[in-house]
């Protein structure tokens, strides 16, 4: 499991402060989000606002074996998209009763940060309410987990026992968290769940140490934990069509427990634009 440990004050801070941008920019965006907007408005929207933070998106131009370049500035996915939605793929303004993930990625001299936050626009009916709700107690109960020294598949069983146990809801299977730092992406992969067998997650007994810095992100869906994608495109979508959610946040391992960059995200409101 190759990957560098962040330890250098210095390092620390900057990433800190990386993160710190997105939180920074997803803060902004409740004040802007509403029914009406499209979104390559709010795709133009993030990269104005990183600009202005002197950053610049991680995400813009990024690049995996088998896919474009993503085109966008972050990743926006609406209702049925779990992640790495497009400012490309739909042009219909967004309507009272959608749920909209942003997914926003800053660099900041040369260090990432990376979250994601999910919103219902101007109005919430229950069972969003609740996938909401689901979401974001996933991942603070993963988050808890996250204690040097104890294995990594701690995360997975405590997001699964809020997400699937408490609330009946589905985690996505095969997308998870992961390392990061000076790069986008790095090891360690993170599950949300539990893995079905050893090679579904070969480090899932691997420690958490000091100095790791992980981006965790529970996926949730109302009806499945299978997901759809077009051959080339990059959004990834839930395979019955129900809706989705996605929350993620940037932590440090310390030798103490850990520090959560973006906790700031969790006093955001679950329900915007409705004034």
């Amino acid at each position: 499991m190759n990957r560098t440990l962040v330890t250098h004050p210095k390092d620390i801070e900057l990433a800190k402060t990386a993160a710190e941008c997105v939180v920074k920019v997803h803060q902004e965006l409740t004040s802007f989000l509403r029914a009406g907007l499209t979104l390559p408005e709010i795709d133009a929207f993030v990269g104005k606002t990183l600009k202005s933070l002197h950053c610049k998106s991680a995400f813009f131009k990024y690049a995996i074996p088998g896919q474009s370049p993503f085109p966008s500035q972050s990743c926006l996915s609406v209702n049925e998209c779990i992640v790495h939605g497009t400012h490309v793929m739909e042009q219909k303004p967004l309507k009272p009763g959608d749920l909209v993930s942003i997914d926003i990625g800053s660099k900041y001299k040369g260090w990432i940060g990376d979250a994601a936050w999910t919103w219902a626009i101007e109005f919430a009916e229950d069972e969003n309410m609740r996938l909401m709700e689901a979401g974001r107690k996933s991942l603070l109960a993963g988050i808890e987990a996250m204690q040097p020294g104890r294995p990594l598949i701690e995360f997975a069983r405590a997001v699964q026992q809020v997400a699937e146990r408490d609330y009946s809801f589905h985690l996505v299977r095969g997308l998870g968290g992961h390392g990061y730092g000076k790069t986008l992406h790095c090891p360690p992969y993170i599950s949300n769940a539990v893995p079905n067998h050893p090679a579904e997650w070969p480090d899932a007994l691997k420690k958490f140490e000091p100095g790791m810095l992980l981006a965790v992100e529970p996926m949730l869906t109302v009806g499945t934990p299978e997901i759809r994608q077009s051959r080339g495109a990059w959004p990834i979508y839930s395979s019955d069509n129900s809706m989705s959610v996605h929350y993620e946040a940037d932590i440090l391992i310390t030798k103490d427990g850990h520090i959560n960059f973006t906790q700031e995200l969790e006093t955001l409101p679950y329900v915007i634009g409705n004034t």
